[in-house]
């Protein structure tokens, strides 16, 4: 984000560049990087852009990658090509707030596109929203509440926390340096081995639930439902490298846990494992009220917003348990995404701010990456039939839930107060 960008415009067929054709261009370029910076898929960023410039009178085409933004300014006979060479970014819900309200006001006119280029430089170059100590403490609550979602105990919460925190911890040491290329395996990796060391501190327990929690956060169930989504909105070179790139990060990850649970049993003995203790009801609750707080912080969301978050995922938690009541637990998520979306559309007409606020919280509450991992597990184990079973739920659970959003466009489309639509990052 901090490399200069290239500048200029196009010019129109017969006459010269129009003055202020370079700020406009410059402008669409730095806030498709934004965009893309941010989290936000193919389907949606080439459509925005396309609004953007159109709005702008910019006769434009764009094609997004997730590495890269090809945009290509003027008529085809006379067309400037761009290459914005990207990676695929973390969420950052406060950056995209902030920029989504730049874009409004510059197609408002009441921001120049020069100004709105440099109050979207300004918001990529100031610091984190949330302190290092507050991430790593959410690492820890995301991972304590995944534990009770996931059917453990105390024993399996405790111990989940504590590697969330670990997970975190690695988080904050490796960055995005030459160690954080593989810090998916190596959090994988210390996650698993500690899990089974303290299992036998701890008393018997279901380790596999302990570190499945403990890595939730890691698993890439939110990048495998946008491949999912772009491959059906027709992106196909998108969402085919998005999707790569997802089963290649699974893969590391399962390598991780492999090699953590076989060092920790010749380093100290192998695990004690028993079925986990079933909670009262209450805890769920307790869970799911404090869940959406270590997803906020996670995802870089507004403090203000964190009633919508919560609301929105409680509605998409118990609208996925009533489907699955009702039709089974592959397709039940299919209500569950269709409530998260209707309620996140409501809200972005309502609040004027960008649906992926509350959407994408509320999806990694439905996200089944556990069925995945899960059927890795069973693949590395050997047990070919039974994993391969388990990836094809996967599978099916995940159309789901991109169906479910799809018609939630449809059925409650996002209308913005202002004069363009962010729409939703997922």
């Amino acid at each position: 984000m901090s490399r200069r960008d290239p500048r200029g415009g196009a010019p129109s067929p017969g006459r010269s560049l129009e003055p202020g054709a370079d700020d406009r261009v410059g402008f669409v370029l730095r806030l498709g990087r934004a965009l893309h910076s941010y989290g936000y898929p193919a389907h949606r960023l080439e459509d925005v852009l396309a609004q953007v410039a159109r709005k702008l009178g910019l006769e434009a085409q764009f094609f997004s990658l997730p590495t890269g933004i090809f945009a290509g300014f003027g008529s085809p006979e006379l067309q400037r090509t761009h290459l914005l060479r990207v990676q695929p970014g973390e969420v950052q819900l406060d950056r995209l707030v902030d920029v989504d309200q730049v874009a409004s006001e510059v197609l408002k006119g009441t921001l120049d596109p020069a100004g709105g280029t440099a109050r979207i430089e300004a918001i990529a170059a100031r610091p984190p929203c949330y302190g290092p100590a507050l991430t790593v403490a959410a690492y820890g609550l995301a991972a304590a509440t995944s534990a009770r979602f996931l059917g453990g105990g105390g024993r399996e919460i405790g111990l989940a926390a504590v590697g969330g925190l670990v997970v975190g911890l690695l988080a904050a040491v490796t960055g995005r340096g030459r160690a954080g290329r593989v810090f998916e395996p190596l959090a994988a990796f210390v996650a698993s081995a500690l899990m089974g060391a303290l299992s036998l501190v701890t008393g018997a327990c279901s380790v596999y639930v302990a570190t499945l929690a403990a890595l939730i956060v890691l698993i890439p169930g939110l990048t495998i439902t946008t491949a999912m989504t772009e491959l059906s909105t027709r992106h196909l070179a998108s969402g085919t490298a998005r999707l790569s790139g997802a089963i290649v990060l699974f893969l590391g990850i399962g390598f991780g846990v492999a090699l953590g649970t076989r060092v920790a049993a010749l380093a100290v003995g192998p695990p004690h494992i028993a079925e986990p203790r079933e909670l009262a009801a209450w805890t769920e609750w307790l869970a799911l009220a404090l869940a959406p707080a270590g997803l906020m912080v996670l995802f870089r969301a507004p403090v203000r917003e964190l009633p919508w978050i919560t609301a929105t995922g409680v509605l998409a938690f118990y609208g996925g348990r009533l489907g699955a009541r009702l039709l089974d637990p592959e397709l039940g998520i299919f209500a569950g995404a269709l409530t998260a979306g209707v309620a996140s559309n409501l809200y972005a007409r309502w609040r004027d701010r960008p649906s992926a606020v509350t959407l994408v919280p509320a999806v990694i509450l439905l996200v089944p990456g556990s069925v995945g991992f899960k059927s890795l597990a069973l693949l590395l184990e050997q047990h070919v039939l039974v994993g391969v079973e388990s990836a094809f739920r996967m599978v099916i659970m995940l159309s789901a839930l991109v169906a479910g959003l799809l018609i939630a466009n449809v059925v409650a489309p996002v209308e913005r107060a202002g004069e363009w639509d962010a729409g939703t990052a997922v």
